[in-house]
């Protein structure tokens, strides 16, 4: 029993040992080491597309280790950090960006909901007044024909 219960704790903490060796590490061997400056801001900048909320940097799927040596490739290649940005964006999405242009689509997605808090507030307002002139109108009708009305209809109700 103790032999089994000491096999099963070396396996417990083999596996919080082993856990960094599941970290990404790639080594690749840039020609400037301004490039591979720019290269870990670009890795920071663009989303796994599969992983959806990690950084290709931080990723392990197979895809982010492609988008990797893409950038890498280019960098040696002498892309700017835009044209990288734009091919990847031409490739994948907008949702590539950690950071989306703000363009297009995007700046819809910032004013639209200003828009629609405006156009509501106006309602609201067209609304309240409009319940104010409500009374109003019920007050200019003859009192005497109101009164008749009621009694007509209290007297055909005790009639059934």
């Amino acid at each position: 029993m103790r032999a089994l219960l000491f096999f099963a704790a070396l396996l417990f903490a083999g596996l919080f040992i082993a856990e960094p060796g599941f970290a990404v590490i790639e080594t690749y061997e840039f020609s400037d080491p301004a490039l591979e400056a720019r290269y870990h801001g670009l890795s920071q900048e663009l989303r796994c597309p599969k992983c959806q909320n990690q950084n290709i940097a931080d990723s392990n799927a197979p895809i982010s280790q492609d988008l990797r040596r893409l950038v890498y490739e280019q960098l040696e290649a002498g892309s700017s950090d835009e044209e990288i940005l734009d091919d990847m964006v031409r490739r994948y999405g907008e949702f590539v960006r950690y950071r989306p242009s703000s363009d297009g689509v995007t700046l819809w997605l910032w004013v639209l909901p200003l828009l629609l808090l405006i156009i509501g507030f106006g309602v609201m307002i067209s609304v309240l007044r409009g319940g104010r002139a409500v009374p109003a109108a019920a007050e200019a009708v003859d009192e005497g024909k109101l009164e008749a009305l009621l009694r007509s209809e209290s007297s055909e109700a005790n009639r059934e």
